[in-house]
C-alpha cells in the first residue's frame, strides 16, 4: 500500500463519523476554550461548583476588565459552557457541567473505538 493510499484509509468515512452538529458543537466548545483568558474563566467557574461565582468574583479571580471579561463570558456562554441567571442586580455564572462532560469526554468517548474499545 502507497503512502497516499495508507492516508485515504486513515480518514474516516462520512458515514462513520458522528452526526455533523454534534462535531461542529464539540469544536465551538474546544475552540472557545482554546484562549487562555477564556480558559482561566471557565476554569474558576468549574471550582467554584453549582452555585458558580458573581461576574465581580470572576473579574477579581483573573484580575482582568469588566468589559474584557464581558466580551469572553459572552463566547463561554453562546458555546452553552456557561450560564447565568439574575438575583437581584447580581449575575451569577455558572460552568454548564453537562457541556463540560459532553466537550471533554468527546474524544475519550471514541478511544480505541476501532479496536473494539481500550483495554
Amino acid at each position: 500500500m502507497n503512502a497516499r493510499n495508507a492516508a485515504v484509509k486513515a480518514v474516516p468515512k462520512k458515514a462513520d463519523m458522528k452526526n455533523t452538529a454534534d462535531l461542529d458543537r464539540t469544536a465551538a466548545c474546544l475552540e472557545a476554550l482554546g484562549q487562555p483568558v477564556r480558559l482561566a474563566v471557565y476554569r474558576v467557574l468549574v471550582r467554584a461548583g453549582p452555585e458558580g461565582r458573581s461576574v465581580g468574583e470572576l473579574q477579581e479571580a483573573v484580575d482582568i476588565p469588566r468589559s474584557t471579561l464581558s466580551f469572553h463570558l459572552r463566547r463561554l456562554i453562546e458555546v452553552g459552557l456557561v450560564v447565568q441567571e439574575r438575583h437581584g442586580t447580581t449575575l451569577i455564572c455558572h460552568a454548564d457541567m453537562a457541556v463540560m462532560d459532553h466537550t471533554l469526554g468527546f474524544l475519550m468517548r471514541e478511544c480505541c473505538a476501532d479496536r473494539g474499545g481500550c483495554r
